[in-house]
């Protein structure tokens, strides 16, 4: 029986690769706007999620790890076993109604992709706008007109969403839902994702924001006092709170070094991508999806004895023409980056182990993305990668300044990623009757004001996760990382005293984080490392903290860093790396890691030459 076993084990793992490339090659491709096959990626999508909710492989994997003998054996069938667990879909009325909610969300995404949205430039020219446009332009522009054509597109959007087919989606996640068991979609989402109740999660929501709400109005009436009170208009708050130090900030990050600057600190770390091959879009283009992500088309895992290294797809959305678009384009390179660290590193028997959706917790995954891009904040890591062309290293003042920018919005920026749960809860238990689009928008202007005091300068349905049914009613997750982010850093400076450059971190994260993949949860990857169990605290206290007191941190910071001897080149990524534009290859690594990043910063020099734009 445990020849029967294994071979079965063997087989499922195999059926899986199958249907899973299939379904991301599509995804990618679609998403990236380098195919319009929609009816293909659809078709492949239902077949993934047919394989995925296949109420007959239970029994038989019960039955079989009954019998198993070996350790490794019973943990890959057991991997298989909570997949299945999470994701069938026993009754055919259900199964009927996820056929309909696929085919209804690609309809959505379709129509989204042809609409066309528009701000205004510096020079007060109608042009395309996108997503990341938008919101560069909030926190950099200099000129409010510019500043309120972004607010004003964001708004046009939430009112196509509403208009447009979401919330006759929402009715049917909804239907669905119900149909498997649960109160609503907010409901069956959050047991699922996270293996909590909403109540569970809404203990811990309600914790943090109470722990933070003094700080979040003690900001706003800084800012306020300092600026006037049309500072805390949404068009005009992101860049009275952060735009000129962004501005500043621009020439030492610019986006033909980001590249670099994560493969040379992604290498001092210690991280390895233990053979995996990995496909980079980075820069903005119309027909593009307008968020970055990353997907493993092949999860990594030991079959037989026999490595199967990951191949990971991950997304940015840089304009190296718009001030600002170097900061975020790098964050988002580090996040990703992060993801595919982490989805190259799952060391189980099975597939299953090894990928973004449930049984893996979001949280979870999105502790080691945010993890990654949480240093690019640190002090000593700007003194280390931050300098302009003129190879000058980023004066201790800019730093100084981007913190008293910040700090004092840090609980707010918090609390933005909870506002979505609270707003998703109340969308989901509407009465279907009262679902109106002016109902609806009224609902996220109320949560906006409750939990951030104000109007968001991200308007809640222009958020492109809510219109996704893998990250519907998922956005909590970030905060739950967060939260987790700063347990993981304690621990680090702790242990360690510092982390930009600390070889010892990457292979710390592959043992206790990355390796078990969702074969263990969340809490206990954290008890692992850290030694303790899931806590808001360590996040609830750093975003409390004066500016007085988060300058002090980073001035010690820095001098620690100049005691340190001189960090050399660190260990080969490992990795065979593509960086695109849809289908242009801009550079790899066949040759060398060093023509690839002398490629990559020639090509972005060539096609963004001249002054930089703000929109």
């Amino acid at each position: 029986m445990t020849s029967n076993a294994r071979n079965y084990l063997n087989q499922l793992n195999a059926e899986y690769l199958q249907v899973h490339r299939r379904k991301e090659d599509l995804f990618w491709s679609t998403y990236m706007g380098t195919s319009d096959d929609q009816a293909g990626f659809t078709a492949a999508e239902q077949a993934y999620k047919a394989f995925c909710a296949d109420p007959a492989r239970l029994p038989v994997l019960r039955e079989m790890q009954a019998q198993a003998e070996g350790a490794d054996l019973k943990r890959g069938l057991g991997g298989w076993i909570a997949f299945f667990e999470c994701n069938v879909i026993e009754d055919p009325a259900a199964a009927a109604l996820m056929d309909e909610l696929v085919a209804a969300e690609a309809a959505l995404f379709a129509r989204r992709k042809e609409l066309k949205l528009s701000l205004l430039d510096e020079q007060g020219r109608q042009v395309a706008g996108s997503l990341p446009a938008a919101s560069t332009s909030l926190a950099a522009s200099q000129n409010e007109a510019v500043r309120q054509s972004a607010i004003t597109m964001f708004h046009a959007l939430e009112q196509w969403v509403v208009d447009n087919g979401f919330l006759e989606v929402v009715a049917l996640r909804n239907r669905f839902a119900r149909a498997m068991g649960y109160r609503d979609y907010f409901d069956y989402k959050v047991h699922k994702n996270e293996q909590m109740s909403p109540e569970q999660l809404f203990t811990v929501l309600d914790d943090f924001i109470a722990r933070t709400e003094d700080r979040v109005h003690q900001g706003l009436a800084e800012l306020k006092a300092a600026k006037g009170a049309t500072a805390l208009l949404p068009h005009n708050l992101r860049y009275f709170v952060s735009g000129d130090v962004t501005r500043q900030l621009d020439p030492y990050v610019p986006f033909s070094r980001a590249l670099k600057d994560w493969v040379e600190s992604f290498r001092r770390l210690g991280i390895q991508y233990r053979d995996a091959t990995l496909t980079l879009d980075l820069l903005t283009r119309e027909g593009k999806y307008e968020n970055g992500f990353c997907h493993g088309p092949v999860p990594s895992f030991w079959q037989e004895g026999q490595w199967v290294p990951a191949v990971v797809n991950f997304t940015s959305l840089a304009d190296p023409a718009q001030v600002g678009s170097g900061w975020s384009g790098l964050n988002t390179l580090f996040h990703e980056g992060g993801h595919a660290a982490h989805f190259a590193n799952v060391t189980g028997n099975a597939p299953c182990f090894s990928q973004e959706f449930p049984p893996t917790s979001m949280a979870y995954a999105e502790t080691q993305s945010m993890f990654c891009d949480s240093l690019l904040d640190d002090a000593d890591w700007l003194k280390r990668y931050a300098r302009n062309e003129a190879g000058e290293v980023i004066p201790d003042a800019l730093i100084e300044a981007m913190i008293a920018a910040r700090q004092p919005f840090r609980a707010f920026n918090e609390r933005q990623i909870a506002l979505v749960a609270y707003f998703e809860r109340d969308l989901y238990a509407m009465d279907e009757a009262e679902r109106s689009p002016a109902a609806v928008l009224a609902l996220a202007r109320q949560w906006e004001r409750k939990i951030l005091g104000v109007e968001s300068p991200r308007p809640l349905l222009a958020i492109p996760h809510l219109l996704n049914q893998e990250s519907a009613c998922a956005y909590h997750g970030y905060l739950l990382a967060l939260m987790a982010v700063e347990q993981t850093r304690a621990y680090f400076l702790r242990r360690d005293g510092y982390l930009t450059d600390n070889p010892r971190i990457g292979p710390d994260l592959a043992a206790h984080y990355w390796g078990p993949g969702n074969g263990m949860t969340h809490d206990q990857t954290l008890q692992s490392l850290t030694g303790e169990g899931f806590s808001a605290g360590p996040l609830a206290r750093v975003c409390n903290q004066s500016v007085a007191e988060a300058w002090a941190t980073a001035s010690a910071c820095m001098a620690a860093a100049r005691q340190r001897p001189p960090v050399g080149d660190g260990t080969p990524l490992n990795a065979h790396i593509r960086v695109v534009h849809g289908e242009t290859l801009i550079a790899d690594n066949s040759h060398s890691e060093a023509q690839m990043l002398a490629d990559f910063e020639a090509w972005i020099h060539n096609h963004y030459q001249g002054e930089k734009q703000l929109a």
